[in-house]
């Protein structure tokens, strides 16, 4: 697997790149050597730090993970986990997608607290909408911790929306236009 490691405003010091990598190493027992885990490093303000890992593997699937906290440290220690359950989770979906030997036992956006009442477009991100079933664009929101996926409903062929309810189920929006 290779690994990426690209700062925003932050200044990574030699050995977190080399924790980072040594510690991001151990999933390649998991992926396929084609796959890139891609690591952003970047200061959110005062004493905020924020770590976000993609995983690109398989043809274009995506597995992603972003903390925020006050230490660098202490972020890799919080994403490697949750990547390593997203992969557990869906060991099953991903299928062939990861090395067959992956799961052998054996081998082992802060929400801002201030409402800013003029709000700006920040990013702007491009991405293909995939035809899926309701069921898949759930696992593929899952896959990327994100709070919403965005796909085209193989079953009508109109463009849907599932997301994170606040209370703690999925809701799928079904637009017409």
């Amino acid at each position: 697997m290779r690994i990426e490691i690209v700062a925003k405003s932050y200044k990574p010091s030699e050995k977190l790149k080399d924790i980072i990598e040594r510690k991001l190493e151990k999933f390649s027992r998991y992926f396929e050597d084609d796959a890139t885990a891609k690591v952003v490093l970047r200061e959110m303000g005062k004493d905020r730090e924020a770590m976000e890992i993609t995983i690109n593997f398989g043809g274009g699937k995506i597995m992603r993970a972003e903390v925020v906290s006050h230490n660098m440290y202490d972020n890799i220690d919080v994403l490697l986990p949750k990547l390593e359950r997203q992969v557990r989770k869906h060991k099953t979906k991903l299928g062939k997608k990861v090395k067959e030997s992956a799961f052998d036992m054996s081998a082992l956006y802060d929400g801002a607290d201030d409402i800013n009442p003029v709000l700006e477009i920040a990013r702007v991100k491009s991405t293909q909408l995939k035809k899926l079933s309701i069921k898949d664009a759930i696992d593929e929101m899952e896959l990327l911790d994100h709070d919403f996926y965005v796909f085209v409903n193989e079953a009508n062929g109109l463009v849907n929306i599932v997301y994170h309810r606040a209370v703690g189920d999925v809701g799928l929006l079904d637009l017409i236009y």
